[in-house]
């Protein structure tokens, strides 16, 4: 129906298989993961070579997954300026969802921050009277921790500068900004593979001192997935500034991408100050009693 013939500002949308196929896909990349990491699991209709069936099950839903966010964001894009689709009504809407989306987000970090804490506060009940734990070498704060700091603070400022650019319809300066903080976004995930690589001590095992292990790379490696998927989400928001489709009065795509890379800032620097420079070496035992506290 015309934006001019339905006589609202709601937007009724039309019958989608995306959301089906989109299921579909998730499952299949749930079964698939469940078997890789469980090979022992239910899943006896796999090939009996170890990880194999499970890594192409992988493979098969995360390009099922892959191909619904494409084909789906693709269609809101064309709802949005082809059709017109997105009123004053339907942009608000999307905001609150934006919103909401991040306060979960929040509550999801919220639990590894938390797992980090506790471990830390009541590490004599798992590992002894320290922490980190006896035999765990930290990263130095001011070194490659201290460096994507700076980066990822460099491209807020950049994607600031792309926002207020876009809200004045300049064009160059949007490219520009959105141009300096997507390679500021990679050149985060890259030093961050350097540091994951060059790291003394490993994600998991049986060994109690792998709390730590476990509680560090849960917590920064899904930040550093956030950035990677704010890295991408930007880069679709550039190709779109290259083709006039973010102006100042319709960017919503653009403004979500900026909120959710300003949030993956925040979050970087309670990592920074929580993990790196509170988790630091020399240890921690002076902070906290060598025994459990009652009640807790």
């Amino acid at each position: 129906m015309a934006n001019a013939a339905r006589g609202h500002d709601y937007h009724l949308v039309d019958p989608s298989p995306w959301p089906l196929l989109g299921s579909i896909g998730a499952l299949i990349l749930m079964v698939g993961a469940v078997h890789f990491m469980h090979p022992e699991s239910f899943l006896a209709f796999l090939p009996s070579f170890p990880g194999v069936g499970a890594a192409w099950l992988m493979l098969l839903g995360l390009l099922v997954v892959l191909y619904t966010m494409l084909v789906w964001w693709k269609d809101v894009i064309h709802e949005s300026v082809v059709r017109g689709d997105h009123t004053p009504v339907v942009k608000l809407g999307l905001r609150y969802g934006m919103v909401l989306f991040i306060m979960s987000e929040v509550m999801f970090f919220v639990a590894w921050f938390w797992a980090y804490i506790h471990s830390a506060i009541h590490h004599s009940q798992f590992m002894g009277t320290q922490w980190p734990p006896v035999g765990i070498e930290t990263f130095d704060p001011w070194h490659l921790p201290l460096l994507n700091t700076v980066i990822l603070l460099t491209s807020g400022t950049t994607v600031t500068w792309a926002h207020h650019a876009v809200m004045h319809g300049d064009k160059k300066g949007l490219i520009q900004g959105l141009w300096l903080t997507v390679i500021l976004g990679a050149f985060f995930s890259v030093v961050q593979a350097y540091e994951y690589s060059h790291a003394a001590f490993t994600f998991g095992g049986t060994n109690p001192n792998q709390i730590y292990g476990s509680t560090f790379y849960m917590a920064t490696g899904f930040h550093g997935f956030h950035v990677l998927v704010g890295t991408i989400f930007l880069a679709v928001c550039l190709v779109r500034a290259y083709k006039d489709q973010l102006t100042p009065t319709r960017h919503f795509g653009f403004e979500a991408a900026a909120w959710y890379w300003h949030f993956v800032d925040v979050v970087w620097l309670i990592l920074f100050a929580m993990i790196y420079v509170w988790g630091e070496v020399p240890r921690m035992a002076v902070l906290v009693p060598d025994h459990p506290i009652p009640g807790l």
